[in-house]
């Protein structure tokens, strides 16, 4: 499987608090795809995204023979998601300089024809299909309570002054319990990861134009972080682009 990652401070940032990673397992042939934006200063951010994805790709890389089946991957991911918040909430607590750390989330654990999507935050994982393209997650934001009680539009969402306020990270608080989607892999699709440094500047339709492009997934990937950047780039910018091959279809 083919897939692209990339990761820019953006123009306005000096620290790129960012992180994000594609895990192939090589024994179980399984692929883990992992974003996470972190929060808290300088120091709390990167470290607290960095630390998550680190902890992820450990635990994933070290999967034996007992892991199984998926609800075997589900529950090694959950256990990870629920460690690695625990290790950031009792650090913030016990040193004043990573205080109010957190970090955003999105697990895209890939299985023979479907994918299961762990999530926490505002990042986002869409599927490219075609000439379509689905949101899979939904954001914690402030401004998605606001459009879940219909108080606010999804066009006044996007320009709202309280838009990057997140309502759930992993660090932030003792305990926490991810979202979890399923959803079928299709030949020639595409899975898309990015964090809110990109969905706050590119708009559904204009990814689904640059994905349906007939350019290479290298370019794409530069294409979306070029176009974040010339539209203001105030934020770190980060996408996972992975493209899903042929899937053979096993007769009945």
């Amino acid at each position: 499987m083919e897939y692209e990652i990339r990761s820019d401070t953006g123009r306005k940032r000096t620290v790129n608090e960012d992180e994000a990673a594609v895990f192939v397992h090589p024994e179980m042939q399984t692929v883990l795809a992992v974003i996470a934006d972190g929060m808290g200063g300088h120091k709390g951010g990167d470290y607290a995204s960095s630390t998550a994805v680190r902890m992820i790709g450990e635990r994933f890389m070290s999967a034996d023979e007992e892991v199984v089946t998926e609800q075997d991957w589900i529950d090694l991911l959950y256990d990870a998601v629920v460690d690695i918040n625990q290790l950031l909430y009792t650090t913030a607590q016990a040193d004043a300089t990573y205080k109010g750390m957190g970090t955003t989330l999105d697990l895209a654990l890939l299985l023979d024809d479907h994918c299961v999507v762990f999530h926490v935050g505002d990042s986002r994982i869409y599927q490219v299909t075609g000439k379509a393209i689905r949101q899979i997650t939904k954001d914690h934001s402030f401004v998605n309570v606001l459009i879940d009680s219909g108080e606010i539009t999804e066009q006044e969402a996007e320009v709202h002054p309280q838009r990057n306020w997140i309502m759930k990270a992993v660090g932030s608080e003792k305990s926490i319990v991810p979202d979890r989607y399923s959803f079928s892999l299709l030949s020639q699709s595409y899975v898309l990861l990015c964090t809110d440094g990109l969905s706050n500047k590119v708009e559904k339709e204009t990814m689904l134009d640059i994905m349906s492009k007939q350019s290479s997934l290298a370019d794409k990937a530069d294409e979306f972080i070029a176009l974040a950047n010339q539209r203001g780039g105030e934020d770190n910018i980060t996408v996972i682009l992975l493209a899903i091959p042929e899937i053979e279809v096993t007769p009945v």
